[in-house]
This record gives C-alpha cells, sequence and structure tokens, in this order.
C-alpha cells in the first residue's frame, strides 16, 4: 500500500519507491515462487522421508536447489540490498524525513533477519552434506 501510494503522489521519492519495488520483488519471487510450490513440496518431502521412499526421494532432489536459491538469495542479494540501503541511509538522503532511531532499527532488524536466515541455510548444508557423508560411507562397507 505504501508503494502504491507513493507512486501515486511522491513518485520522486526514488529510494522509497525502489525500497519497496525491492521489497516487493523478493516478496514475489522468493516468499510465492520459492516458498509457496518449491518450499512446501520439500517441507512436506522433509516431514515424510523418514517413512516414504518417494518423499525422501523428492527431498533429496529438491534439496540443493532448493538450498541454492536461498544461499543466493539470503546470502548474496539480501546482505546487498541492507548494505545499498544502509549506505543511502547514512549518506543522509533520508535526513528531514525517516528519523535516524527508524532507520538504524529497520537496518538492526533486517540484518538480523537475514543473518538467521543464512545460520537456517548453512545449518541445511550442512545436515544435508552428513547425510550424503554417512549414504556415502554406508554403500562403501
Amino acid at each position: 500500500m505504501d508503494l502504491l501510494h507513493y507512486l501515486i503522489f511522491y513518485p520522486s521519492d526514488i529510494l522509497f519507491v525502489e525500497h519497496h519495488l525491492a521489497t516487493l520483488f523478493i516478496f514475489l519471487t522468493c516468499r510465492y515462487l520459492v516458498t509457496k510450490g518449491c518450499r512446501k513440496a520439500w517441507a512436506l518431502a522433509n516431514a515424510q522421508r523418514m517413512d516414504n521412499e518417494f518423499a525422501a526421494k523428492v527431498f533429496d532432489v529438491l534439496s540443493p536447489p532448493f538450498y541454492a536459491f536461498y544461499s543466493v538469495i539470503r546470502g548474496f542479494l539480501g546482505p546487498y540490498f541492507v548494505y545499498q540501503m544502509g549506505s543511502s541511509y547514512i549518506s543522509g538522503v533520508a535526513e528531514g524525513v525517516i528519523p535516524k532511531w527508524v532507520w538504524v532499527s529497520w537496518l538492526i532488524v533486517v540484518t538480523l533477519a537475514i543473518s538467521v536466515s543464512i545460520l537456517w541455510v548453512l545449518n541445511l548444508w550442512a545436515q544435508l552434506y552428513r547425510e550424503k557423508s554417512a549414504k556415502l560411507a554406508k554403500k562403501l562397507t
């Protein structure tokens, strides 16, 4: 709604418009394209993989591309956008428009959220590695 409001009444506020366009892009691509389809199938397969061979195969097929996508989005693009946002605010572009405590809190919250997402993905990669290593060791013995 904020984006629509600014596009109509303040289209020259490029920083605000770009920020909301970037957020909308992430929501649409990450949440709806991956989370709605791949993530739900992955989560369901993960929940059933110990009891169902087909679910285990689906989980094994979906995990690497799902983890890779999240690694790129949360590990590289997310921090890049936070850096850009922080650089803009620090430069003073929002001075007099957005109180400093607000944009600092935004940066802290977004940085923490991305950090937790990165830890989550790293943990998934580590778990995948452990499982693949265990399967390989089992095959070799």
